[in-house]
């Protein structure tokens, strides 16, 4: 079976096979990969991808309007937790994020109508031969980028707003001759 060659370890196939790409219109899962993705920064997926299941549980399984509240004591425990990535502005821009996840829901009804309008609610389907195709950001990724910012969002830049993109199947970006390539393309087609 062909997978896109970044899939090298049993969890990084996993989320490869199950979930990268796959269309995410759920706020909360919306909200989950923006911080995760935010963490990631300088660092490796895998890191993101083992820590994944105690994020959920320190961050209230990313409930923006639990994580919104967090207060100093609570960013002291997260500092202090080794099962997260223990960066003070990383986790203030999570906390940050979800109080302007919020702003976004109360102004447009849902995070999920605010992202998907930067691909015009619907995925964008590439045709990548090999990973060395795929950009680290495009001008989609570079408008999110700069509305999220506008809107207070915190370490949502252009690079991370495309890897994001990708994680929740705004876009496509496995290769043609990954088996995921087509059943993710399907699954973009499906009605809501």
């Amino acid at each position: 079976m062909t997978r896109c060659s970044w899939a090298q370890n049993e969890l990084a196939v996993r989320y490869h096979d199950e979930e990268w790409g796959v269309p995410v219109h759920d706020d909360r899962t919306l909200f989950e990969f923006l911080v995760l993705e935010g963490a990631q920064a300088g660092l490796s997926w895998n890191t993101i991808l083992m820590k994944r299941e105690h994020y959920r549980k320190v961050f209230d399984h990313f409930d923006a309007r639990k994580v919104a509240r967090y207060n100093a004591g609570k960013v002291k425990q997260l500092l202090a937790d080794p099962g997260i990535v223990r960066n003070r502005l990383k986790i203030a821009a999570a906390i940050r994020n979800a109080a302007a996840v919020l702003e976004v829901q109360r102004e447009i009804g849902s995070l999920d109508a605010f992202l998907w309008k930067f691909t015009d609610g619907k995925p964008i389907v590439n045709h990548r031969r090999s990973l060395r195709e795929v950009p680290s950001r495009t001008p989609e990724a570079d408008a999110m980028s700069k509305e999220l910012l506008k809107r207070g969002f915190k370490f949502v830049g252009s690079t991370i707003c495309y890897a994001f993109m990708q994680a929740v199947g705004m876009v496509n970006d496995h290769t043609i001759d990954c088996f995921r390539y087509r059943e993710v393309q399907r699954m973009s087609r499906r009605p809501r």
